[in-house]
């Protein structure tokens, strides 16, 4: 295979994967952030519910305290009963009782569904107490795995980087600029193999000719629809020796 080729399909792969590389890297920062952000909406949750069960507890207290003034004031009413003068007297007492009567009712129905509100947020508040040190272990944990990991590919990209400006500084400048002109025009992948007189990368069907002069892979040539350096694969050893065909060498 032509030198510069192999240099070219070489600095292909290490750019794809640089790529990938860099992709990775920059969607990390917005993982973690993910996490923080779940950890800190599963505490304020969790704060807001032990709130909300405070709450309760006072507004039932508050509401057993007034069933109790009410009480007092019906037993009250009960004893003025013996002491009115007239039958009117007597029936508005007993009315005034009758009302009191019903606001104990309403308000024991206030009471009983506290009661019920109460019993659902202390379950809650409970299982996420006893959730909330898991809950904080498992993100520092997942955290400091992906900052190791950009960490890591952070090392990887900078020496697949330096392995490129060596492999790139081999290069005719003539040559190098036309793979960087067509891996910019071309979404990052300026090299495409041939397979069955195709470009694999546009599909367009390559002229006869062109098409034999790329199976050698003796020199550069241009895909003439999409401007794709294009190569052709090298058999295997195994694959040389089945067709009669000199075996590649590395």
């Amino acid at each position: 295979m032509n030198p510069e080729l192999k240099t070219l399909i070489s600095l292909q792969q290490l750019d794809l994967r640089i790529r990938e590389l860099s992709a990775q890297i920059e969607s990390l920062p917005a993982e973690i952030l993910r996490l923080e952000k779940e950890l800190t909406e599963f505490i304020r949750a969790h704060e807001e519910r032990r709130q909300r069960l405070a709450a309760n507890q006072k507004e039932r207290r508050e509401l057993e305290s007034e069933v109790q003034m009410v009480r007092g004031r019906i037993s009250k009413h009960k004893d003025q009963l013996y002491e009115v003068k007239t039958n009117e007297q007597y029936r508005a007492m007993l009315k005034e009782i009758e009302g009191e009567e019903g606001n104990i009712g309403r308000l024991e129905d206030q009471v009983l569904e506290k009661m019920i509100e109460a019993e659902d947020l202390q379950t809650r508040v409970a299982e996420a107490a006893t959730k909330l040190e898991g809950e904080k272990a498992r993100t520092v944990a997942e955290k400091e795995r992906l900052e190791a990991i950009q960490r890591a590919d952070t090392q990887e990209r900078d020496r697949l980087a330096a392995e490129r400006r060596e492999k790139a500084a081999t290069l005719p400048e003539q040559v190098l600029n036309t793979y960087e002109r067509v891996r910019k025009a071309r979404g990052g992948v300026a090299i495409a193999m041939v397979r069955d007189g195709l470009c694999t990368a546009c599909h367009v069907v390559l002229r006869p000719q062109l098409y034999n002069e790329v199976r050698t892979n003796e020199e550069l040539h241009e895909c003439e629809n999409c401007s794709r350096i294009l190569y052709a694969p090298e058999p295997s050893p195994a694959e040389a020796e089945a067709s009669g065909q000199p075996a590649v060498t590395q």
